[in-house]
Parts: structure tokens; C-alpha cells; sequence
């Protein structure tokens, strides 16, 4: 795409080439938490063409599908698509929806628990069902893909092969520390706790996040609950400071030497962007940006670029880059 830039105080503002590099509009259902979720690259795009594209479909189901650009690297080949992954969703909300390449080279899927209120079908604490889990899947060796031998499942006729971990509400953004290779995991919570978890770079997988038997480090609906097993969240608020965590990125970008460390995210229904240190291995040290960036409504996502920078991304249409 072609940019334009336009600095106000701490932001850029771009905008983008008006022709599309892929439209598929035709072929996904938005709405409420429905839509075009994500969007990941392949490690070795420069040389493969390939990148993977999460969306609702027509029948309001998960599709991930793999796609080529063209001779045109601005465009991409709009017949190229190659179904990956279809995953049925009972209802319209917690779709989870974000697609990302790990440091190990597979493909990572955060998926919601299915939908409605409470986790009715139950599939946060049942490991048969892709719902409700983060799924690690190999897309070069087998078509659609494979499942990683290392994946903590495989064997268990008890469990998705698929899963790398489970009992997670609706994981609304999660990402890889470029440096460190630790998972960020922001989970949106019920009625009471937004949380956000990270899984260490060494972790075999198979962690149990607790939903629906917690939400956050409480007990979910009961005054006491079997916590044997679960993992407690690295950080929590309650819904007296927002109502729906929205993971970033630990900043590992050169720009800003102040942030460096520190672990973005923000908050759908409050506008504020706060960061929380990284480097005693826990989450510590909650700092508030807003007094510095200035209010931002309805952030929905955060982008990392190849140097480190970091992006914001409102649901109001516009894409803001943090500068110094």
C-alpha cells in the first residue's frame, strides 16, 4: 500500500492506498463481534506468498483461510483462497479470533468459548472441543495442516490434538515477546475480571487458564470452586475500570527507551492505555498512558511492526503509531 502521514502530538496518522489488497467481503458476516478477526504472515512470506486470514463466514462459523499475493506485491491473488480450518461457533459473540505465528514457526489460534453468557455448552473445561482453547497447528507439513508432535494433547483420546491450551473465555488479542518468546494472553472476562496470563517460552503447553470455573483468580458463579490445576492470571482489574481487556505487545521497539520492557494493552470501553513491567519475570508496576498519549475510544487491537513499534488500532477507523 501507499501511505501519507500526518503527525499530531504522540501519534502518527496514515492512510492507505483505495484499492485493496484482498476483499472478501462477500464471503464473511460482520456485526457485533463478527467480522475479518485476523490477519497473520507466514515467517517465510518474502519467499512463499503466504499469509492466513481469520473471518465469520456466512453462517457466522470460524474460517481460517490460507491465500497467495500476486506478481503484484500490493495485491493479492484473490483466487489463491485454501481453506485451513472451519470451526462451527453456537453463537455470535466470543469468537476469539486472532491468528499468529510463534516463534516455533507454528500457527497459533486463540478461540472463544463459543458464545451467549456463562460458557453454557461447557467448553472451556472440556479439552475435546476446539472452543474455548488456544490451538498450535503446523501449516507446512500437511495439507490444510499438521499437528505438532510437541503439542501437549497428542495421544490424549480425551482432548483436541489441536489445543496447546485451554479454559479461556474469549483470549481478545494475544501475542509473542520478540525478545523473550513468552505468550501474552489478554482474556476477556464475564461480569466481574479482565485478566491478562503469560506462558513462559519453555512451557511444553497444556495450561489450563480455568474458565468457566474462574473468572480471574475468583471463583466463577459458586462461593467455592476445585482450583486444582488452574492458572491464575499474571494480572487482573475489575469492571470498576473497564468492561474488556484488549491485549498488546511488550514494546521491544527502539524508539522509545522508556518503554521498552513493558507490556501494552488497553480497554474497549475505556479510554485509556495503560503498561504493566516485565523484566522481575512478572507483571508488575501498572503505569497509566493516558495523560501522555491522550484518550482513545473503543481500541480494539495493537500492531507490532518489524522494528519493534507499536501500533493502535480503534474501532472508530483509525490506525495510530506511538512515537516519542
Amino acid at each position: 500500500c501507499s501511505w501519507s502521514k500526518r503527525r499530531v502530538g504522540s501519534w502518527f496518522f496514515t492512510t492507505t492506498s483505495p484499492t485493496p489488497f484482498l476483499d472478501i467481503s462477500t464471503s464473511v458476516s460482520s456485526n457485533g463481534e463478527r467480522g475479518l478477526l485476523s490477519v497473520a504472515f507466514h515467517p517465510d512470506y518474502a519467499s512463499n506468498g503466504f499469509f492466513f486470514v481469520n473471518y465469520t463466514d456466512g453462517a457466522g462459523d470460524t474460517r481460517i483461510v490460507r491465500y497467495t499475493v500476486s506478481v503484484d506485491p500490493d495485491r493479492a491473488e484473490g483466487g489463491s483462497a485454501s481453506a485451513v480450518l472451519t470451526v462451527p461457533q453456537p453463537f455470535s459473540n466470543h469468537n476469539g479470533g486472532q491468528i499468529a505465528f510463534g516463534p516455533d514457526g507454528m500457527l497459533y489460534v486463540g478461540l472463544g468459548d463459543g458464545g451467549s453468557g456463562g460458557d453454557p455448552q461447557g467448553h472451556g473445561q472440556n479439552p475435546l472441543t476446539l472452543l474455548g482453547s488456544m490451538l498450535r497447528i503446523d501449516v507446512d507439513g500437511g495439507m490444510p495442516y499438521s499437528i505438532p508432535a510437541s503439542n501437549p494433547f497428542v495421544g490424549d483420546a480425551g482432548a483436541a490434538p489441536e489445543s496447546w491450551a485451554v479454559g479461556l473465555r474469549n483470549p481478545w488479542r494475544f501475542s509473542f515477546d520478540r525478545q523473550t518468546g513468552d505468550l501474552y494472553i489478554a482474556d476477556v472476562g464475564q461480569s466481574e475480571i479482565e485478566e491478562i496470563s503469560v506462558q513462559r517460552a519453555g512451557s511444553g503447553g497444556g495450561e489450563n487458564y480455568g474458565w468457566n470455573t474462574m473468572e480471574g483468580s475468583r471463583c466463577f458463579a459458586t462461593a467455592s470452586c476445585d482450583m486444582t490445576g488452574l492458572v491464575l492470571p499474571g494480572f487482573e482489574y475489575t469492571h470498576a475500570e473497564g468492561c474488556s481487556v484488549t491485549g498488546g505487545y511488550v514494546y521491544r521497539g527502539q524508539a522509545i527507551p522508556s518503554l521498552r520492557g513493558r507490556y501494552l494493552f488497553a480497554d474497549f470501553c475505556s479510554p485509556w492505555i495503560r503498561s504493566l513491567d516485565t523484566a522481575s519475570g512478572s507483571l508488575t508496576d501498572l503505569f497509566d498512558h493516558t495523560p501522555d498519549f491522550g484518550p482513545v475510544s473503543r481500541i480494539v487491537s495493537f500492531g507490532e511492526d518489524h522494528r519493534g513499534e507499536l501500533y493502535v488500532i480503534s474501532l472508530d477507523g483509525v490506525v495510530y503509531r506511538i512515537v516519542e
